[in-house]
């Protein structure tokens, strides 16, 4: 399976040992975790156990989640992947999220597209879905210009920062992929 996803701005990578420093600098803001499944504070060894984490799920092929490189730096400023992979249904969640000082920059966009095009061509995937948990209406916003449609909410399905959050449910199918 491939361990580098070639982009523009950007290349998607499967992570090394020396990216946990990257990872937690990028991580370690509020503003990421607020919506997102990641620990806040956000600590190093925090970084270091999820590289490991992703080794084992990617050499599994249970997930594939990969550090967003920007070529400039070839540092990793964020990170996106494929999880919960159904390959018996096949369908996979799309997860991601990237450093607070590369908002904006049309990078993300990049990435889902990269990861999606991974996800429908590598993986023979039909479905790609996303969570987002509201009101992170800039994620909904990346999701929508991205090709994803809304699917409903789930009311208060997620418990984060002692607040319950609705989950804006969105999709990509394959054959929506192929003609946007």
């Amino acid at each position: 399976m491939e361990l580098k996803i070639k982009g523009k701005q950007i290349n998607l990578r499967k992570l090394k040992k020396s990216d946990a420093f990257s990872i937690q600098r990028n991580a370690k803001d509020f503003e990421i975790a607020r919506y997102t499944t990641i620990p806040h504070p956000y600590t190093l060894k925090n970084a270091e156990d999820f590289i490991k984490l992703t080794h084992l799920k990617i050499n599994k092929k249970k997930a594939f989640e990969y550090g967003i490189e920007l070529k400039e730096t070839r540092g990793i400023i964020g990170m996106i992947g494929l999880m919960n992979i159904d390959y018996n249904n096949k369908n996979a969640e799309v997860g991601y999220w990237l450093g607070k000082k590369y908002w904006g920059k049309g990078i993300m966009k990049e990435a889902i597209k990269l990861i999606i095009n991974f996800g429908f061509k590598k993986l023979m995937l039909v479905r790609i879905y996303a969570r987002v948990m509201h009101p992170n209406i800039a994620s909904a916003k990346l999701l929508e210009k991205s090709g994803f449609e809304y699917e409903g909410t789930m009311r208060k399905s997620t418990f984060r920062n002692g607040n319950w959050m609705d989950n804006l449910n969105y999709s990509i199918l394959c054959n929506e992929f192929k003609t946007k």
